[in-house]
């Protein structure tokens, strides 16, 4: 029996530190971040400059809008959670390809964005290229995308403003839901500090919304696409699966550069 009690009281242990340890670890697990030299020089094959705003807490955000000659409209694009602006600039050519000026941002952290993150601050940093971009477009010309992480601040932005319309790839119901996935044994809900929530954000949501997801999606489920999309009112979002379509690929599936196509024409 003594012997029981000291297993129980060591699993418990290792079960308080793992908890403890993923509270205060939690940005290192959802932020893949990296920083770019403040001199970093960006190469694409597209026209752009560099865009730097101030926030009242003192962080820097950094973007890059990318610009042509009579542009279809704007995509104000937010990314996934790994990478810089050096890999999501080039991501962004296929859409400025289709005819789109471009403005994608990088979060705190990330690229040469500063400033201590939280999620009201994300949320802020999020809205505050909104209003950059409405300096340029009238907000009929904006389509919202967001990508994986950024598909929750994409959500968000469009829940409290009036684009032309909300594009999502690879989105969860909410990150909550998503990282219990990862974590099943913890109380994942008392813990998690970034809770964006796409299933609420979305019923806010006036401007048409355009939801893909691959089935084979590894990172974020294709069910939590389907969720999301059950969340909605109906007539106000359309669903498109991308069979085999894993999280990072979807750009290969010709099903899937269609139904973007589609949707901004």
């Amino acid at each position: 029996m003594k012997r029981l009690k000291i297993i129980l009281l060591v699993l418990l242990g290792i079960y308080v530190f793992g908890g403890v340890a993923l509270y205060f670890l939690q940005e290192k697990f959802i932020f893949l971040d990296k920083a770019l030299p403040a001199d970093y020089q960006f190469d694409f094959p597209s026209d752009f400059k560099e865009v730097n705003l101030s926030t009242d807490d003192g962080a820097r955000l950094h973007a890059l809008h990318f610009t042509q000659a009579d542009p279809k409209g704007v995509i104000l694009y937010y990314h996934g959670n790994a990478g810089t602006l050096h890999r999501w600039g080039e991501v962004v050519q296929y859409h400025v390809g289709l005819g789109y000026d471009v403005v994608v941002m990088d979060y705190r952290g990330y690229g040469k964005s500063t400033g201590s993150r939280s999620q009201s601050s994300m949320l802020a940093d999020a809205q505050q290229f909104y209003d950059y971009t409405k300096q340029f477009y009238d907000e009929n010309q904006i389509t919202v995308y967001g990508r994986s992480l950024g598909t929750g601040l994409a959500t968000y932005v469009a829940s409290e403003n009036n684009p032309k319309r909300l594009m999502l790839e690879t989105p969860y119901h909410d990150l909550k839901s998503l990282a219990q996935r990862y974590y099943p044994i913890f109380p994942v809900g008392l813990a998690l500090r970034f809770n964006f929530k796409s299933n609420v954000y979305a019923r806010s949501v006036n401007c048409p919304i355009y939801i893909f997801h691959g089935t084979e999606d590894e990172v974020v489920p294709y069910r939590h696409g389907q969720r999301l999309y059950e969340a909605i009112p109906e007539g106000k979002a359309e669903f498109f699966t991308i069979p085999e379509g894993a999280h990072k690929n979807l750009i290969k599936f010709a099903e899937f550069r269609r139904a973007v196509e589609g949707v901004l024409r």
